[in-house]
């Protein structure tokens, strides 16, 4: 009935209820009903608002895990008061870290808990949230922060610093669509969403998919009719193992490795001179090719001039570190700029090989990330031990140094013939000194025999 009272009004003026409430007599009946119903409507909505709220806040059943299920609450109420800021924390309680916590928490036993005697407290003076943060939690949240207690209060850190785990592969559902144990995990997370694997591609679809992943580039119409019409039940895997082998798979995969390295052949800011760092390129992109392994691929960069017997290439591979921007500007500081430079190369190590962002603990210790300060001097010190220049020559095309000398391919070719020629010459000049050695044996060992067959022994007169 209010409802059709309210569109009525509508009906009988296109001006909004709140204009006609202004211009009515605040005597009408009608006018009234409507204020009623608003009120009430207000109510309503405020009541259904709270119970969605709280149903929000009922804790999951089962186990409940502090990174997902009480952290995010305690991030909310209570860390701004016990949490990492060092600025704005009241007390010496951190709610964010286990050893500080379980002083104020009994694992196991939530009514001998003093974290949770405050949250269910009365007294003003006692109560946390304390009644002036404007921060409450309702029931559900407390009944969630004394059911995890009672679960023993057990704090996680964040997912990214546990180390991964192996876990069984579920039971196959589907033999048919599974091809490997990852297809497990994808198909019983799908059947959990209530989702089903979509049909397998054509052939048309797979090889598209295929050069376009491994190498960045089309296929062509000859390639797309050639896989279609081939009959090897392996023509897929055929079709795998021919585009591993081309050079276009180094080149695309190497693409990304290239961007994280900050790779360039120009030295960056205004000037922007070139600079040769193609070879380092090349290292990369080889790299993929040849199927370097991971580890030797991450350690070539980062020291391969401080391993055993370190050639050419792998010392080569060291240029990641210096891929950062170089400059020779008028009036530049040369031991500020190769500060940056050491700056850069922690910043570049901890993003590519740490996943991390390190620049903030350059200054400080960041309230949030697990770096200290300290950390990071301690890190940078590693890439602060070479000999190099903060400027480049305005004068000269040189590579500042530390520089590592590269023939060109037809120049190996040359000094490897060189090589072999200066290895057969000295074999040879080996075997003179030999012989030379062998005739100065025979030269002592005659002198001896004509010595003891022409000499005598004169004996004076008495």
């Amino acid at each position: 009935m209010r409802v059709r009272l309210r569109l009525k009004l509508l009906r009988e003026n296109p001006n909004s209820w709140r204009s006609r409430q202004k211009l009515s007599n605040p005597a009408d009946p009608n006018l009234r009903k409507l204020k009623v119903m608003e009120r009430n409507l207000f109510v309503v909505l405020a009541w259904l608002i709270c119970q969605g709220i709280a149903e929000c806040a009922e804790p999951a059943s089962g186990a409940l895990r502090f990174a997902t299920d009480v952290r995010p609450l305690l991030s909310d109420r209570c860390f701004l008061c016990h949490g990492p800021d060092q600025s704005t924390r009241a007390t010496d309680l951190r709610l964010d870290d286990a050893d500080s916590a379980l002083d104020f928490i009994e694992p196991g036993d939530p009514d001998s808990s003093e974290v949770i005697d405050r949250i269910l407290s009365d007294d003003p003076d006692y109560q946390m949230p304390p009644p002036d943060s404007n921060l409450t939690l309702n029931d559900a949240e407390k009944r969630l922060l004394s059911d995890w207690i009672s679960q023993g209060a057990e704090y996680q850190q964040h997912w990214a610093w546990l180390p991964p785990e192996r876990h069984a592969a579920p039971p196959a559902e589907d033999p048919r669509w599974q091809k490997n144990f990852i297809d497990a995990f994808v198909l019983a997370r799908m059947t959990q969403e209530g989702l089903a694997p979509s049909p397998e591609a054509d052939r048309r679809a797979l090889i598209r998919r295929l050069t376009f992943d491994l190498t960045g580039l089309p296929p062509t119409p000859e390639e797309v009719e050639r896989f279609v019409a081939d009959p090897s039940p392996r023509a897929y895997e055929n079709l795998v193992d021919e585009l591993l082998s081309r050079t276009a798979y180094g080149e695309r995969w190497a693409s990304d490795w290239l961007d994280v390295a900050r790779y360039a052949d120009t030295y960056g800011y205004q000037n922007d001179k070139y600079r040769a760092m193609w070879p380092w390129r090349d290292w990369v992109v080889d790299s993929f090719n040849g199927n370097l392994p991971y580890d030797e691929f991450i350690v070539q960069q980062v020291a391969g001039d401080l391993l055993p017997n370190a050639s050419p290439q792998t010392i080569l591979a060291t240029a990641f570190n210096r891929n950062h921007r170089q400059t020779n500007e008028g009036g530049s500081v040369e031991e500020e700029f190769r500060a940056e430079y050491v700056a850069d190369r922690v910043n570049t190590f901890g993003a590519a090989f740490l996943g991390l962002t390190l620049e903030c603990a350059r200054c400080h210790d960041h309230k949030y990330d697990p770096i200290s300060q300290r950390d990071y001097y301690s890190l940078s010190a590693f890439f602060n031990s070479i000999d190099e220049s903060g400027l480049y020559s305005h004068f000269t095309d040189a590579v500042p140094t530390p520089t590592l000398r590269l023939p060109e391919n037809s120049q190996s070719e040359k000094l490897s013939t060189l090589k072999a020629a200066v290895t057969a010459a000295e074999a040879k000049l080996s075997q003179t000194r030999g012989a030379l050695a062998a005739f100065g044996a025979w030269r002592s060992e005659l002198t001896d025999v004509r010595q003891s067959a022409f000499s005598q022994q004169i004996v004076p007169p008495a």
